[in-house]
């Protein structure tokens, strides 16, 4: 059995308000290619929660997942 590389991000839930959905913010640091600073780049991805146990302000894990809808193609770990 072949183990899959599946892509896991680190993020905060900034709305709850769908049914089994939640929008997370996942934030990383990208070094620029020509001047070499540092700069924050921000991404909101909705991610399926069936039980409806993470509220605003919480830190999850996301795992990447076949899609469940146009738009949803994560899940809480």
């Amino acid at each position: 059995m072949k183990k899959s590389k599946s892509t896991i991000l680190k993020g905060r839930v900034i709305s709850d308000k769908m049914d089994k959905t939640i929008v997370v913010l996942v934030s990383r640091f990208v070094k620029h290619p020509l001047y070499g600073k540092y700069y924050r780049v921000t991404k909101k991805y909705k991610v399926h929660d069936p039980e409806k146990k993470y509220k605003i302000g919480d830190s999850v894990q996301i795992v990447e997942t076949r899609p469940i809808s146009k738009d949803k193609k994560f899940r809480v770990v």
